[in-house]
């Protein structure tokens, strides 16, 4: 198990790099480039009201959130368990 443990410790590290070595230039990038602009003007543009995408990926999120939660309220749980 402890195997398991220190590979996943280290693929994390390795994913969490390669994720910051590409998004750090690109929000650098973006921040110079004027593509930000282009972001402000198509906010701007956009019309009123959530739609039905917008309540979709709300209750997406909610879904994603109330997972989360979950693992960690059972993870909580089973530690508990075994303490005692």
């Amino acid at each position: 198990m402890e195997l398991l443990r220190k590979w996943a410790t280290r693929a994390g590290a390795i994913i969490t790099t390669a994720t910051l070595a590409v998004f750090v230039p690109a929000v650098a990038w973006a921040s110079t480039s004027g593509a930000s602009d282009v972001v402000y003007e198509a906010a701007r543009r956009r019309r009123g009201g959530m739609g039905f995408l917008g309540i979709g990926s709300l209750l997406c999120c909610l879904v994603v959130v109330a997972l989360i939660v979950l693992g960690v309220v059972l993870i909580s749980r089973n530690r508990g368990r075994k303490r005692g």
